[in-house]
C-alpha cells in the first residue's frame, strides 16, 4: 500500500523559516486573488513554474485564507512569504483567522478515502466524495486540500494555531533538459 499523505500540525517545523523569503501582504480581497497569484508566482523561475499547476496551487491557498481564515473580511489580511529555486517552491501563508480546527478529522476522511480507492471499493468511496462541514458552502468540497497534499511533496504544515500553513514543492533535477533521478 503507497504511503498515506496527510497534513501535519508542527509548528517548529523547518518549512516555517521565512530566512531569505519574499513578503507580501494582501487585503481579503476575493475578487483580486489572481492577480495575487502573478504577483507572487512571477518570482519563480521558468524552469519550475508548472505555470497552471503552481499558480492554480498558490491560488487556492490564497483563496482559503482569505474564505476560510478571514471570512472575506477586508479589514483582515492574508500574509505570504515565498521562496522559489529550480528545485523548489516554498510558501507560508497566514490569515488572521480562527484556524483550521479541523486538521485531524480531514486527515482521517482523507485516509478512508485513499483506502477506498487502493482497494478499489468504489461503493464504499462514495461516502469520501467531499469533506463538507457545516460551515462549508455549496462550492466547498475539500478538493483543494486533497489535490494539497498531492502536490506539495515537501509536505503541508499548519502553525499550532492552524491559521498560518507551510507548503515545500520539490521539483526534479535537470540538466540539459533531462530530469536527473536522485538516489
Amino acid at each position: 500500500m503507497s504511503e498515506i499523505k496527510e497534513i501535519l500540525v508542527d509548528e517548529n517545523s523547518k518549512l516555517f523559516d521565512k530566512t531569505g523569503m519574499f513578503y507580501k501582504k494582501f487585503p481579503s480581497d476575493f475578487r483580486q486573488i489572481r492577480y495575487f497569484t502573478l504577483l507572487v508566482v512571477q518570482k519563480a523561475p521558468p524552469e519550475i513554474k508548472e505555470i497552471n499547476l503552481l499558480e492554480q496551487q498558490i491560488s487556492e491557498l490564497i483563496k482559503n485564507a482569505i474564505k476560510h481564515g478571514n471570512k472575506n473580511n477586508p479589514n483582515k489580511f492574508v500574509h505570504v512569504w515565498f521562496s522559489f529555486s529550480e528545485e523548489h517552491a516554498h510558501l507560508i501563508i497566514e490569515d488572521e483567522g480562527e484556524g483550521f480546527k479541523r486538521i485531524e478529522e480531514w486527515n482521517e476522511f482523507n485516509r478512508k478515502r485513499l483506502e477506498c480507492f487502493q482497494n478499489q471499493n468504489f461503493e464504499e468511496m462514495e461516502k469520501y466524495i467531499s469533506f463538507v462541514t457545516e460551515d462549508s458552502d455549496e462550492y466547498d468540497s475539500g478538493n483543494a486540500l486533497f489535490a494539497a497534499v498531492e502536490y506539495w511533496n515537501g509536505g503541508v504544515v499548519f502553525n499550532n494555531k492552524r491559521n498560518c500553513v507551510a507548503v515545500l514543492k520539490r521539483f526534479p533535477k535537470k540538466r540539459h533538459g533531462l530530469e536527473i533521478k536522485s538516489a
